[in-house]
């Protein structure tokens, strides 16, 4: 089994061999394998678990990952003074432990704030299990924790007893093995405390409610429920106290276990589902589910008078139809018969006794199935972490409970899905693992080695890839029309496969392996050795999502086992780029401190810079250049044996030490006065602190009175820290309108400091803005008074910048520009004017120059309109291009209002009044715009909205103009 956490305590992932152990590596063996000598030798490795398991040290560590031999006996090392003894040390400090990876990861996760995992791997009965809830009794047990939190700290242990119940199960190997994977989120708050929690569950073994090979048991809840339940709520159920009564229980042959006590753990569960606070009707539901469960194992099938297949058991239909509140005609019909609906029409068809036995165990996993996820929602709703201003924040430990990797006599879909989860977890692991170290010797200006080591994304694509891959294979073929089956399935892979390094078959094998691989199986060569995987039942377990199988157990050190789990798990990979260039490092000041003894220019203090006290500490011990690299703030060294033989001299010359230490009684009375000395300054200090904290204690307590003796130093710390924090922090642009709530004493002078920033960013962004820019936000302004909120089409034109000219000086006629004169065009656009007579509509172009426009068509100046005489203009609401220049009645040259439609209204608009250099009165009509006509006449113009613009004279003589609407 291996757990890996997060190495941060301390000073960091610094490999401090644990020093106390070390002059009895002899018995039992180093506690951490990266100082293994001979570590590329599996025999090596495992004898190394053999030494450290004969002495009950069961843990031991690859870096920062911790491997563990389960003993299978309680070893007295898990008490809550073994939780203090690991609590805030660092993580080699001590002898390996589960808390100390607990604890480095509670720590990195509080002093980085960010988030953590550690995930828990190995086979059946490797004690998984038990490890996820020694960590979470860890964390309830030395965290800290309020009156207001112990109910969720209860709950978060006591979803345990509940998921075993309803999740775990009795197999070959383990009393008590996890039939589903987890995994859980630990929410913490600043201060640390748990105050949530979250599961997540895959992978539930339904097939194990209908199906238990031999020696193995259902689900623990259906023996618990008839051993431990009232004998009222059994006969409410309709079920009897006897496991041997239902064939659901009775497939392996085994109810009853001497090790389980069924009737102790229903107590256990019925509290649990207490304190995690289900009502008493969710648990009379889940029961009622439960037993259910049992009578559709007993319902039977046989032959009616006709010779059609019907149920035979009419008391468990009874009981089924109640449990489960639906009508028991339905029930019957929905056991017996299927629907078909063939071309629009629904045909009713009766089962085969097969089909019905398959029908009702399908029903049995799937009510089974969605009981369990029903029930994960539950618990985690009892442990969601409600964010409170009591709270603030809060960061996550997770742990992922997975399975090993798994190679038995044969394997199917379930080892096939195991295993490819263990092939990615690899490729993750081996990853992580070089990038950690990578990263650890380029920062201290090592040059790092390249490492060789097999990289499986080549199995990863086999099995993952796109069209390709072997799942997409098999997802196609449970999909595809007709007739698909396992072997049919299996001869798509050979055509698809076929070739591929990784992927062999009886029929793309040669004479020599054809033997090894049968007709009906496909071999994979993973990154841990060969694989033959069976195809039956391939289709119909990646339809149910049945990917876990059965597993065998170990109550002694099993060499072979042992060496399969080492194999399987990839630990001598994980070593081997563990032990790439250098088996150990350490801080100069650490290795110093611990050897300086043996060099008499280092002893007994060494005086100038770290680094080089520890080259001279090493020449004198003789290292060879090619033994050890100094890197920035550590030493590297290369092979096991230079430091070996470094600390037997430390060990030789510990006598020696003795008898000076004991010759230098005159230092430890200075030593011991020196440390007196630092006792009063740190007790002056601390002093010091009393008295500040107490002053900040008095100032909060009077900060809502006038300034006084009691609030002067607080009101002051509080008017600093907000100038301090206005100071680093202001505001970044006109447009972040956020400003931090000022105590009560500053809200005035925070109102004019706000006032004064904002000025001076205004002032800033202004000096920076380009002549070209400022016109355009200056027209953009005039837009907006114009028309925001009030034409439709404004919306879509605040985005757009307005162009010097829709036209450019080639599209000016000639004589146009000459009769102009010194006049210059400064705009110009295509519209189309609609005259007084008809409505006829005419192409034209609108010139604007400094002081009048004039609309021109060709060659001829036709119309010419002073700003001075223009009076308004009118537009309508719509999104269509209308405007009318009103002029005055009165001017002779002027016989009547001009009527122009356009694109780029809001821009024309807009030049006219920036031209015009006034503020010309811009109408805007919702439904018509009257305008004058020659001889005292008016014209009208309609607007109405529709699906597309249309211009047409109607009935009324009026001109109808139809407008989409672009915001409803």
């Amino acid at each position: 089994m291996r757990y890996r956490g997060r190495d941060l305590g301390g000073e960091g992932r610094v490999h401090l061999v644990m020093e106390s152990t070390l002059t009895a590596r002899d018995r039992v063996g180093v506690q951490d394998f990266v100082l293994l000598e001979n570590y590329t030798s599996e025999a090596a490795f495992i004898e190394n678990l053999r030494r450290r398991f004969g002495e009950n040290l069961i843990y031991t560590y690859i870096g920062s990952v911790l491997v563990s031999v389960n003993p299978n006996k309680d070893l007295e090392i898990y008490s809550k003074a073994h939780m203090e003894r690991y609590r805030g040390v660092s993580f080699y400090e001590i002898s390996p432990h589960i808390y100390a990876v607990s604890d480095n990861t509670y720590r990195a996760m509080r002093t980085e704030r960010r988030d953590q995992c550690i995930l828990i791997s190995g086979e059946s009965g490797a004690g998984k299990t038990e490890v996820s809830k020694k960590i979470l009794q860890y964390y309830a047990t030395t965290c800290p924790v309020t009156d207001h939190l112990s109910t969720l700290r209860d709950r978060l242990l006591q979803s345990n007893p509940v998921l075993e119940a309803f999740g775990n199960a009795k197999t070959l190997r383990n009393d008590n093995s996890s039939r589903f994977g987890k995994y859980m989120d630990v929410q913490f708050d600043f201060r640390g405390a748990p105050i949530g929690g979250h599961i997540l569950n895959y992978l539930l073994e339904k097939s194990r409610v209908v199906h238990q090979n031999h020696g193995e048991r259902n689900f623990h809840i259906f023996y618990q429920l008839l051993e431990g339940g009232e004998q009222d709520l059994l006969s409410k159920l309709g079920l009897e106290r006897n496991a041997q009564k239902y064939q659901y229980l009775v497939k392996g042959c085994c109810p009853r276990v001497s090790s389980i006590n069924d009737k102790n753990d229903w107590r256990t569960v019925r509290k649990a589902l207490t304190v995690i606070g289900f009502h008493e009707d969710e648990v009379e539901d889940l029961l009622n589910i439960i037993a259910s469960v049992l009578h559709l194992g007993n319902t039977q099938f046989g032959e009616g008078k006709n010779g059609e297949n019907q149920i035979t058991t009419e008391p468990q239909l009874k009981y089924l139809s109640k449990l489960l509140g639906v009508d028991g005609a339905a029930l019957r019909e929905a056991l017996t018969h299927k629907k078909i609906t063939a071309k629009g029409e629904e045909m009713i068809s009766p089962l085969s006794f097969e089909q019905a036995v398959a029908a009702r165990d399908a029903l049995a996993k799937a009510v089974y199935g969605r009981t369990f996820t029903w029930l994960v929602v539950k618990i985690n709703q009892s442990l969601a972490f409600k964010l409170g201003k009591q709270f603030g924040s809060s960061s996550v430990i997770g742990l992922l409970d997975i399975y090993g990797f798994e190679v038995f006599q044969h394997n199917s879909f379930e080892q096939f899905c195991i295993n490819y989860c263990n092939e990615k977890l690899q490729q993750l692991f081996i990853e992580l693992t070089l990038k950690s170290e990578q990263e650890e010797y380029e920062a201290e200006g090592i040059t790092w080695e390249p490492v060789k080591y097999f990289d499986n994304k080549i199995i990863c694509d086999l099995v993952e890839g796109k069209h390709k891959g072997l799942i997409s294979i098999l997802d196609e073929e449970c999909l595809r029309p007709g007739e698909p089956s396992d072997i049919s399935f299996l001869e798509k892979l050979e055509d698809t496969l076929g070739g591929h390094a990784h992927f062999v078959t009886h029929k793309l094998s040669n004479g020599k392996t054809r033997k090894a691989v049968s007709r009906e199986e496909f071999k994979l060569i993973h990154y841990a050795g060969e694989v033959n995987y069976s195809v039956n039942g391939f289709l119909d377990k990646n339809k149910d999502l049945l990917y876990r199988n059965l597993k065998e157990a170990r109550l002694e050190f099993d060499e072979a086992l042992v060496r399969h789990q080492v194999k399987y798990l990839g630990l001598m990979e994980n070593l081997r780029v563990r032990r790439a260039g250098f088996a150990y490092r350490r801080h100069y000041e650490t290795f110093l401190q611990r050897y300086k003894s043996l060099c008499p220019r280092t002893w007994p203090n060494w005086q100038g810079r770290l680094a080089d006290g520890v080259a001279t500490l090493v020449q004198h011990l003789g290292y060879k250049p090619e033994e050890y690299k100094l890197g920035k703030t550590k030493i590297f060294i290369r092979f096991p044996k230079t430091l070996f033989s470094t600390e037997d001299s430390l060990e030789a010359r510990r006598p020696a030490l003795g008898e000076t230490i004991q010759q230098a009684g005159e230092v430890i009375v200075i030593q011991s006065a020196w440390r007196g000395m630092i006792s009063r300054q740190k007790a002056r200090r601390r002093r010091h602190a009393v008295d500040i904290i107490r002053k900040f204690i008095k100032g909060f307590i009077y900060r809502h009175y006038e300034r006084c003796p009691e609030n002067e130093y607080f009101l002051d710390h509080q008017r600093f820290s907000f100038l301090m924090m206005l100071f680093r922090n202001p505001p970044k642009s006109v447009l972040d309108k956020s400003w931090p709530i000022p105590p009560p004493c500053l809200t005035e002078a925070s109102e004019h400091l706000c006032r004064l920033c904002m000025r001076n960013m205004m002032r800033a962004y202004c000096r920076r803005i380009q002549p070209e820019w400022k016109k355009q936000m200056e027209q953009k302004v005039v837009a907006s008074q114009i028309f925001k909120d009030q034409k439709d089409s404004y919306p879509q034109s605040v985005p757009k910048l307005f162009v010097a000219s829709r036209l450019n000086s080639e599209e000016f006629n000639l004589k146009v520009i000459q009769t102009l004169g010194n006049d210059k065009v400064k705009y110009g656009i295509a519209v189309t004017k609609y005259d007084r007579r008809g409505y006829k509509a005419r192409p034209r172009q609108l010139l604007l120059t400094s002081s009048f426009a004039m609309l021109v068509a060709e060659a001829k100046l036709k119309q010419r309109i002073d700003y001075a005489t223009l009076r308004s203009i009118s537009v309508s609401s719509l999104s269509d291009g209308f405007m009318v220049l009103h002029v005055p009645s009165e001017d002779n040259k002027q016989k009547s209002d001009v009527v122009l439609q356009c694109d780029h209204l809001i821009e024309v608009v807009t030049k006219l009044a920036t031209m015009a250099d006034k503020k010309i009165k811009v109408n805007m009509s919702q439904d018509s715009i009257t305008f004058a006509v020659a001889r005292g006449k008016e014209g009208v113009i309609d607007f109405t909205s529709g699906p597309e613009l249309k211009v047409a004279k109607c009935k009324k003589g009026h001109l109808l103009v139809t407008a989409p609407k672009l915001n409803p």
